[in-house]
């Protein structure tokens, strides 16, 4: 089994991906700044020529939505170069990041050219938004100290399970790139406001949302479903089982 290299191998996504690796056999470096074993900061690149000797695959799952995923990919990119033994580079991206004019997804875009531009082996996988995000942002809509629960108006929403996409990444994870491969997305397609209410349902509460209209070029692109992919819908877990299991 060849070695893999997992950035931000502690992580949401990059935890389980990790531990399905290291369950098919292979030898898998997890990265993070923490870790004991490979302490990595992807911001300036610190530690990978080390991390990354002798690597086949890297996967790339570390992420911040506070920025700076363009600094953090270059730098992955000049340490696979330098190690010469890297043959694919797989990246997790989000679908509708050319179709919503959101900074985030901007900067997963840009990720994803320079990748394609890099000279190296990659594969690119988009997916929909993760079930816990879409019960994070319920959470904290109902932590809000208002009579109703505000969400943001009509944006749909599909969400996966991590655990499907981890299965996923950990399948692509082999020394021959793929490039773009097909898009992933959760079995259920429903707006905000109605997981807002299940989520709340779950809960115990009893409190009302409220869709609350929004402005800017990126709510318009949500509106329009730019982060969906109805034809894809092949994740199996739903959000009512997510949250069954919390």
């Amino acid at each position: 089994m060849s070695t893999i290299l997992v950035t931000g191998g502690t992580g949401h996504l990059g935890s389980p991906v990790v531990t399905m690796l290291r369950d098919h056999g292979h030898q898998v470096r997890a990265l993070s700044r923490s870790s004991a074993a490979h302490p990595v900061d992807l911001r300036d690149g610190r530690g990978l020529d080390a991390a990354m000797a002798g690597v086949r695959v890297v996967v790339h799952c570390a992420s911040s939505p506070r920025g700076g995923d363009d600094v953090a990919a270059g730098h992955l990119i000049d340490a696979a170069r330098r190690a010469g033994t890297v043959t694919n580079l797989v990246y997790i991206s989000i679908v509708g990041v050319d179709a919503v004019p959101f900074r985030y997804y901007r900067t997963k875009l840009a990720v994803e050219r320079m990748l394609e531009g890099s000279g190296l082996g990659v594969t690119i996988l988009r997916t929909t938004q993760f079930h816990s995000l879409v019960a994070r942002v319920a959470g904290a809509a109902a932590r809000l100290p208002l009579p109703v629960v505000p969400l943001p108006k009509g944006v749909r929403v599909q969400p996966i399970a991590v655990e499907e996409v981890a299965d996923r990444l950990a399948e692509l994870a082999v020394p021959e790139p793929a490039g773009r491969v097909p898009d992933m997305g959760g079995p259920e397609v429903r707006t905000l406001e109605e997981w807002g209410r299940e989520f709340l349902a779950a809960a115990g509460s009893r409190r009302r949302v409220v869709g609350v209209p929004m402005a800017g070029a990126a709510y318009a692109g949500f509106r329009r479903g730019g982060i969906l992919t109805p034809d894809r819908a092949v994740g199996r877990i739903t959000f009512g089982e997510f949250l069954a299991a919390r």
